[in-house]
């Protein structure tokens, strides 16, 4: 049975190479976009079974088409498409609900898995970047190490602020309230001693929560 894609790049050599890359498999394109605002257009008319969304786009960007789909059509599953290798892409591509973020360089095959898995509802690619991400976010443990004075709630609060996610999308991805993600961040720049978020990150990254 066929996958039905809806292409969203603003290049228009990037879509009729995946266009090209595609033929001859069960992954058949029913719609190119060029912005994010097209992109939403076309997948609730076409309603296909997986959106293609490059990340970074002019007007309406990747990530914010990305929550304008979850919220009006579930159903799609959404491959985030990028050149960037960004751990922040990616957690914000989690945050937002994607199936899976596949890089540019990808060959055939792991396209063809990504976007075939998505609609089958299955787990991304295992050595995928999403994957180890999504994995970091999820990890509710605290770190063994008995210097770091934090909660299990607030480790992977700030877990979630070293890799730059915005208080909305902590909140999405933990499915908690804005201002519950407030307070969070309160108690652990108090406890941590540091004046902002940047520093509250610093620190992480050299605790090796991240």
């Amino acid at each position: 049975m066929s996958v039905k894609v809806v292409i969203a790049d603003d290049h228009e050599v990037v879509r009729k190479g995946l266009a090209g890359l595609l033929e001859g498999s069960d992954v058949k394109i029913v719609g190119e976009a060029a912005d994010g605002d097209e992109a939403l257009k076309l997948t609730k008319k076409l309603k296909p079974d997986v959106l293609l969304l490059d990340i970074r786009m002019p007007g309406t960007d990747g990530l914010a088409t990305l929550e304008r789909v979850r919220a009006d059509m579930p159903a799609v599953k959404v491959v985030m498409l990028s050149t960037f290798d960004n751990p922040t892409y990616v957690a914000r591509a989690v945050a937002g609900g994607a199936h899976d973020y596949i890089l540019k360089g990808s060959t055939r095959a792991e396209l063809i898995n990504s976007i075939s898995g998505a609609a089958a509802g299955q787990l991304p690619m295992k050595a995928g970047e999403l994957r180890r991400v999504a994995t970091t976010m999820a990890n509710r443990v605290a770190a063994p190490d008995p210097n770091i004075p934090l909660t299990q709630r607030e480790t992977q609060v700030l877990r979630h602020m070293a890799l730059g996610l915005s208080n909305k999308e902590i909140a999405q991805s933990l499915t908690i309230s804005v201002e519950t993600v407030k307070e969070h961040v309160q108690n652990i720049l108090r406890k941590l001693s540091v004046a902002d978020r940047t520093q509250a990150a610093v620190w992480a990254v050299r605790h090796g929560l991240v």
